[in-house]
């Protein structure tokens, strides 16, 4: 009774212990299920775990169950107590972790993408291979990680080996690097790795191995094109000269002036590996001359020849003297300079100076002869001379001048008119335009035309019918410059015939004829119808012929002046009117 009394007792804990409780955050919670491995001493093992799970899960209250096991004794209970306590204990545990720090560790996780280390170098490739050295040459990696790029590592093996071997021992920035000490005939793989503060790149890596072998080229020496004709430097101007060449293996050069060896205190040399350096600090005029350079390669040869010339201004030309001086007019003459300063005398400059202003005025430039006439200068004035010598360098510092001066005398001058050969001019007279037939319409006038030429000037004759034409207002004779005209003024059938122009001079004569035709006015039937002659007495005396055509009447008015000017008084008029009738009416 007590065992059992007791045990309820004792194990009031179980009631109220929150393992009941504490039970459904165990099946939310994983973890609880792998409790029962921390067991109490193995004693208890085999038999208590069970019972103390089994009223925890389906019978929450424990009172019930000690009445069922009263042969149980009661250090059984006691040891089942501290188990159920324990069991419990331990089922605490887990809500513990609650606080896990998993989502705390998370955080630094999604930060490690950002440290990472570089992308491997691009385009590597080898650049120089010699019999023990390797020159190499890449890009920048496309990414250098999250912090700055510390530089690269550049590391080989021999081939067939997996020993590679670091060439440098700290990284360095340069794309750029040669592995030197190597042995020849050796084949290396390369690889070069880029170093950030995060680590090391993917190696970028050679496909192919690179054997250690020279490549032999021949020696060339590249001349620059300044400097394959002569190099002109002035005196006491530095010479630079660089001149490249190429060979493999490097070339034996070797410099010589004259087939001499160069002066080592004028003429300083370096050699470089692909080029040679050719300096003069001050150059004199010695220094000029041709230079040979000479590369050497395996008993192979390039030659190449610098030809220098180093100039300064010339001397003065020399004997320089008044030739003649005439009227306004001076001839000089001179010789070279003796010093025509290393280079080609290109011309010479001529100044003048008069004895009143005492300045110089240049009157030649580029004189290319050693002679010269100067003109144009004052009579009356006296002049001096002077005349420099120049070259590719510039004039010369000193000029030759006279001796003597050159006065320009006035001179009184005599015109002697040039005797000219008189040439006997007389000519018989000639014509040389001929008369030619003419045919007129009555009541125009007309003319004649004929040219003649002769010496003395002929005497001009018109004839009609070989009958002299004097003097008469109907005809109109003129000359001009053997030019003969004679004017018919108003022709008529009267007029007709042959004309004649005679030319006569004391050595002789000739004449010309034509014949002239005049024909009736178209419209008129009357033959004797006057009134082309006289149309405003005509008109007057007749108006009833106005209905009749004539062409005169475009001209009537005009004609009527010229008339009047003839028939101005009014006797004149009246007889001519009277003249007229006569002509109408003859039969009265």
């Amino acid at each position: 009774m007590t065992g059992k009394t007791t045990a309820p007792k004792g194990h009031p804990a179980p009631k109220g212990h929150p393992a009941p409780k504490g039970h459904p955050a165990s099946k939310g919670h994983p973890a609880p299920k792998e409790e029962p491995a921390p067991a109490p001493p193995a004693e208890h093992a085999s038999a208590e775990p069970p019972a103390a799970e089994h009223p925890a899960a389906e019978h929450p209250p424990a009172p019930e169950h000690a009445p069922e096991h009263p042969s149980a004794a009661p250090g059984d209970e006691a040891a089942a107590t501290p188990k159920a306590e324990g069991t419990p204990a331990h089922e605490e545990g887990p809500p513990a972790p609650p606080a896990e720090p998993h989502p705390p560790a998370a955080e630094p996780e999604s930060e490690k993408p950002k440290a990472e280390p570089p992308s491997p170098p691009l385009s590597l490739a080898v650049e120089e291979v010699s019999e023990n050295s390797v020159t190499l040459t890449w890009k920048s990696p496309e990414h250098t990680g999250s912090s700055a790029l510390d530089g690269y590592v550049v590391e080989f093996c021999k081939n067939g080996s997996t020993d590679w071997t670091a060439a440098n021992q700290e990284p360095f920035l340069s794309v750029r690097y040669t592995i030197h000490n190597l042995a020849a005939g050796e084949k290396l793989h390369i690889r070069v790795k880029a170093v950030n503060a995060n680590g090391a790149s993917v190696p970028a890596a050679l496909e192919q191995p690179v054997v250690l072998r020279e490549i032999l080229q021949r020696p060339r020496i590249r001349m620059p094109r300044h400097l394959r004709q002569t190099y002109v430097r002035r005196v006491g101007n530095a010479v630079n000269l660089m001149i490249p060449y190429q060979g493999k293996p490097q070339p034996q050069v070797t410099w010589t002036k004259d087939d001499q060896p160069l002066d080592t205190k004028r003429v300083n040399i370096r050699n470089g590996e692909k080029d040679t350096i050719f300096f003069i600090r001050e150059a004199q005029r010695n220094d000029s001359g041709k230079y040979q350079l000479t590369i050497r390669v395996n008993g192979a040869e390039d030659k190449a020849i610098l030809d220098i010339q180093v100039i300064e201004p010339p001397g003065p030309p020399q004997n320089l003297k008044l030739v003649d001086v005439w009227g306004f007019n001076v001839a000089l003459e001179w010789s070279p300079p003796a010093d025509n300063g290393n280079s080609e005398i290109k011309g010479y400059l001529v100044q003048k100076s008069d004895k009143k202003s005492g300045k110089w005025f240049t009157v030649l430039e580029r004189c290319t002869r050693t002679s010269c006439t100067i003109s144009d200068l004052i009579i009356g004035n006296t002049y001096s001379f002077r005349v420099f010598a120049e070259n590719a360098c510039g004039m010369s510092e000193k000029a030759a001048i006279t001796s003597s001066p050159a006065h320009i005398q006035k001179t009184k001058t005599v015109y002697q008119p040039q005797k000219i050969r008189q040439r006997d001019m007389m000519e018989p007279p000639k014509f040389t335009q001929p008369l030619t037939d003419r045919t007129t319409t009555r009541g125009y006038s007309t003319h004649l035309i004929c040219s003649v030429r002769g010496f003395p000037r002929p005497k001009i004759i018109w004839m009609k019918n070989q009958m002299e034409i004097r003097e008469d207002p109907k005809y109109i004779a003129m000359i001009e410059q053997g030019i003969c005209s004679l004017e018919i003024r108003k022709a008529s059938p009267f007029d007709g015939g042959v004309y004649t122009c005679k030319a006569v001079n004391p050595l002789g004569e000739a004449s010309v004829d034509c014949k002239l035709d005049v024909k009736e006015c178209r419209g008129q039937s009357c033959a004797e119808v006057p009134c082309l002659v006289y149309p405003q007495l005509f008109w007057a005396v007749q108006p009833h012929l106005r209905t009749q055509k004539c062409p005169s009447d475009d001209n009537s008015e005009r004609e009527m002046k010229s008339e009047m000017g003839h028939h101005a008084d009014e006797s004149s008029s009246s007889r001519a009117l009277s003249q007229l009738s006569m002509e109408l009416h003859p039969s009265s």
